[in-house]
């Protein structure tokens, strides 16, 4: 990264706030709590046994939670940070319904393709946006095999003052980092009804997510493209 890079990241980082309406601020995710640690690498778990197909408590907790809730004439231009996939088995017929997000790649390619920056990993694998310097060129959106990134079409006018987001900017989910960073789980895991969403950290022995993955087989969608996900699923 150049030194003028540095500088204005710098300057962005020590001004820590831009006001873009009244009581909102553009306030990266990762300055609200403590800083993230390498130690940690958050992850989640996805049983797609439980997982109903009717179901989309995950899709609505999300939107609420993240102020992603928009009166939009075309709802085809709504940002979705999580959205239910329905997948049949060609050989077998057997059918799966299950949540899709960002993956939060230990390799991330929208991160690779981001000609400013803004698409960046935390120390703790979790992959966000800094909207201060996205410039909407829509390039990690093609880039991301999983299809887990919006772009904001239309002004943004009811947002959650924890969520920042920006007209001109992608997005996608960001394991609510509003919510992890104080020690919650993602909203769409508190609110499955099921249970099949557990999150944690990946990198600790003791936490119920490593014990899990212990226990069970999993897999990574698209795994032939060795990103190392963070997103795992039992089931399929």
């Amino acid at each position: 990264m150049s030194a003028p890079e540095n500088k204005r990241r710098a300057f962005l980082a020590a001004v820590g706030a831009v006001a873009v309406a009244p009581g909102i601020s553009l306030i990266a995710p990762s300055q609200a709590g403590t800083a993230a640690s390498s130690a940690v690498r958050f992850g989640m778990l996805v049983d797609t046994t439980k997982c109903s197909p009717g179901c989309d408590a995950c899709v609505k907790a999300c939107a609420a939670e993240n102020g992603l809730v928009e009166p939009i004439a075309d709802l085809r231009q709504g940002s979705q940070w999580i959205r239910k996939i329905d997948l049949v088995d060609t050989a077998t017929g057997r059918q799966h319904s299950l949540p899709m997000m960002c993956q939060h790649c230990a390799k991330p390619p929208c991160v690779d393709v981001c000609p400013t920056g803004a698409s960046f990993k935390r120390a703790d694998g979790i992959v966000l946006v800094d909207r201060h310097i996205c410039i909407g060129c829509r390039y990690c959106m093609m880039a991301c095999p999983y299809k887990a990134r919006s772009f904001v079409h239309q002004p943004l006018t009811t947002q959650n003052p924890e969520v920042p987001r920006g007209l001109g900017c992608v997005e996608a989910c960001t394991f609510c980092v509003q919510r992890t960073d104080r020690g919650l789980a993602p909203a769409c895991a508190d609110a499955c009804p099921q249970g099949a969403m557990l999150f944690g950290d990946l990198n600790d022995p003791q936490s119920a997510i490593a014990k899990r993955l212990k226990e069970v087989a999993t897999t990574q969608v698209r795994a032939d493209l060795k990103l190392g996900t963070g997103v795992r699923y039992q089931g399929i």
